[in-house]
């Protein structure tokens, strides 16, 4: 696995044998998986340190600012990294609590059978990619990462329940868990907040200081993520997606989407 594999601009895997011990500070643009088999290395994520030591997996996810300040002569690790656009496309419906795990949690030890079934998954990756005459590499690849996420979220919040929670981060898993509920029919912040028996001010300052993101901010960031799923994965029309969301009008919700998106949602259903 020396050389790099990968499917378009979405997906990577390699293997590399060394990293400079002082890297960064950057900010990520894709998600990132590191899988460290042997040695180990420090560094900070967000201004917060970690250590990971082999047998080991980490992730560091986008818009986070990663910073390597310590590399063993002997690491080796092998590194996956996906796009936004990859990770969207796998419609995960735990992917927010999985990423809040990891955000609180971004290093987990491996026990000898959890590394045997990541190496496992690696390399069935490897081996779909490069297959370059299957024309379902990409969806092959995409159900994989799927059965990998769901097997990472068992093992970010197991580690996440076996350590000992603060207010903050029981009320983040809470808010999260109402968001997963109502977030098709309620877009307000003091829904979730008079859900939670909180003040909408106290609700968004609080989550912020949990997660780097304010309340808001989360609710505006599932509405997407469930507005580009319809888009891509359903037949239905920009009106009934609309509808299905909540929203007063298709107008209204072409602007929500454009100002988050960057693009209308007809350009984002039709771009490949």
């Amino acid at each position: 696995m020396e050389n790099v594999s990968f499917l378009d601009d979405d997906y990577y895997i390699y293997k590399n044998a060394s990293i400079h011990p002082h890297i960064g500070p950057f900010k990520m643009d894709m998600t990132i998986c590191s899988i460290c088999l042997q040695g180990e290395s420090r560094g900070r994520i967000d201004m917060i340190p970690f250590e990971i030591k082999s047998p080991a997996i980490s992730i560091v996810l986008p818009g986070q600012i990663l910073e390597h300040e310590y590399c063993s002569g002997d690491f080796e690790a092998i590194y996956i990294l996906m796009s936004e656009k990859f990770d969207d496309s796998l419609h995960l419906p735990e992917r927010f609590s999985t990423f809040l795990s990891v955000h609180n949690n971004p290093v987990i030890s491996l026990v000898p059978r959890q590394l045997d079934a990541l190496l496992t998954y690696c390399k069935m990756v490897q081996s779909v990619i490069q297959a370059t005459n299957n024309p379902n590499r990409m969806e092959i690849v995409r159900h994989l990462t799927i059965a990998f996420f769901y097997g990472l979220g068992y093992y970010f919040h197991k580690q996440t329940d076996d350590s000992r929670e603060t207010r903050n981060e029981i009320l983040m898993r809470n808010f999260l868990k109402q968001l997963q509920t109502h977030h098709k029919q309620e877009r307000k912040l003091e829904f979730y907040a008079d859900k939670l028996c909180l003040s909408a001010k106290y609700l968004s300052q609080t989550i912020k200081n949990s997660s780097g993101k304010t309340a808001g901010e989360w609710i505006d960031e599932y509405v997407m993520l469930e507005a580009k799923a319809l888009l891509k994965s359903t037949n239905m029309t920009i009106q009934q997606i609309s509808d299905e969301l909540n929203f007063p009008s298709q107008s209204f919700f072409g602007k929500f989407f454009k100002r988050l998106a960057g693009l209308s949602p007809k350009a984002y259903r039709e771009q490949k």
